[in-house]
């Protein structure tokens, strides 16, 4: 049977503790270096990192949801996402400048990544 579990929460293996503080932890895709966490919200549901790409993607801040974190280091001041710079790159625009509504950033966000899933909450 396959592991199953909400995009939208920590991976229980991941090793995130409710109320660590991971911005300006590096992260680093499956692939390589991506930047650094600008903003984590630990809110029911709706957990997520937005990332701060710097010159990697001409400064674009990306959102990913915790479920896509695999492991933290907190020695290293890391954080592993299971998604390729190309994925990450490829996701929605992450506008700072439009007003946030409750379920917005699963509303946004959710079908992007629902599908590199296979369309399956994992």
């Amino acid at each position: 049977m396959n592991e199953r579990h909400n995009i939208w929460e920590f991976r229980t293996a991941a090793g995130h503790t409710a109320g660590t503080d991971l911005v300006g932890f590096h992260v680093e895709a499956t692939d390589g270096a991506i930047g650094k966490v600008d903003k984590l919200s630990e809110e029911v549901g709706e957990q997520y990192l937005v990332v701060d790409t710097g010159p990697w993607i001409f400064g674009r801040r990306v959102l990913l949801p915790a479920g896509t974190v695999t492991r933290i280091e907190l020695g290293e001041r890391k954080v592993y996402v299971d998604r390729s710079k190309d994925e990450i790159k490829h996701s929605p625009e992450l506008d700072d400048a439009e007003p946030h509504q409750e379920n917005d950033t699963r509303e946004r966000f959710g079908p992007y990544y629902d599908r590199l899933y296979g369309g399956r909450i994992l």
